[in-house]
């Protein structure tokens, strides 16, 4: 491990404190933000098009077979 300096605004630090709950570590939260960011290749929802979204949505483990199938088959659609 190792310790590291950020600036960031108090309020997010304010909001970001308040959904992890008091007995998680904010450290720990972080750094599995950041090991997602890395995983997902630094793929940030505000860059990604609306189909790359899709295929996102429809490749998690979480996606039930019916929204799946809806998803994919609106992908596969020609625009």
């Amino acid at each position: 491990m190792t310790a590291i300096h950020v600036s960031i605004p108090v309020r997010l630090l304010e909001d970001f404190d308040q959904t992890i709950g008091f007995h998680h570590s904010r450290s720990r939260k972080i750094s599995q933000l950041m090991k997602h960011h890395l995983e997902q290749e630094g793929m940030i929802v505000d860059d990604c098009t609306t189909r790359q979204l899709m295929a996102f949505l429809a490749a998690r483990d979480d996606c039930d077979q019916v929204l799946s199938a809806l998803l994919l088959q609106i992908l596969t659609k020609s625009l």
